[in-house]
């Protein structure tokens, strides 16, 4: 069966949140005159980093909202008992010194711009849609999808096939009708082929050797590849480095 309509994972898929988040973290951490603890920014940026990973599981698994997890984030991270107020207004100082540093990957558009003319596209991500829908309309490409579905409001996240699901029905389509695109193997990559989606992982960094990369993902490591894999009628397209 055909492929019509793409799904989109946003941060490190479409967004270079990584690069995003380590620079404006670094701003921030020496705005607030932090970084006295550390040996390095990069410490202190791994730090926030591990931190995030724990409490954004935390939400994945349900134990927490999304404001929670970034309330415990900066208290794990500055080590102190915050109030609600201190912990939010100590994250939204952040955020200000994170989105003067947001940017897409540089194949984003180019892939967008192939694809619009064969395929529908939609995005599907376990953050919120308070917080994708203005990141994507700050980044100019909202009007680029026809659903924006987030986990905070769907109620359950990826790597479920419920989350997938969702975004399918927005679109009016079946699982085997759409393609999926994330840049995390098993979250986005395996949850999107088991729900029945043709699911496409970008490893950009090239995070796994070809020998141990997981089995059964088709892997690609850059957008420009899409095109071609997924039939559509453009030139744009190139062959995929890790065969």
């Amino acid at each position: 069966m055909s492929i019509l309509a793409v799904v989109w994972d946003v941060d490190d898929t479409l967004f270079d949140y990584s690069g995003a988040d380590r620079a404006g973290m670094r701003l921030h951490l020496t705005a607030e005159g932090l970084l006295d603890g550390y040996e390095s920014v990069e410490q202190a940026i791994v730090r926030w980093r591990r931190i995030t990973d724990v409490q954004w599981a935390r939400f994945s698994a349900g134990e927490v909202d999304f404001q929670g997890q970034r309330r415990d984030r900066v208290r794990a991270f500055l080590d102190a008992e915050l109030s609600d107020a201190e912990a939010d207004a100590w994250f939204q100082r952040y955020v200000a010194h994170y989105e003067t540093v947001w940017a897409l990957f540089p194949d984003v558009l180019p892939v967008l711009d192939a694809l619009s003319g064969s395929h529908r596209h939609a995005v599907l991500s376990n953050s919120s849609i308070h917080v994708q829908d203005r990141k994507l309309r700050s980044l100019g490409v909202h009007d680029r999808f026809e659903a924006i579905l987030c986990a905070a409001e769907l109620g359950v996240s990826k790597p479920e096939a419920g989350a997938f699901h969702a975004a399918c029905a927005a679109l009016e389509l079946a699982p085997e009708q759409v393609a999926y695109v994330g840049d995390h193997p098993e979250i986005d990559g395996r949850g999107a082929a088991e729900a029945g989606l043709r699911s496409f992982w970008i490893d950009r960094d090239g995070v796994y050797a070809a020998d141990d990369a997981p089995i059964g993902l088709h892997r690609i490591a850059s957008l420009a590849e899409l095109p071609a894999l997924l039939g559509a009628d453009t030139r744009f397209g190139a062959p995929s480095t890790f065969g």
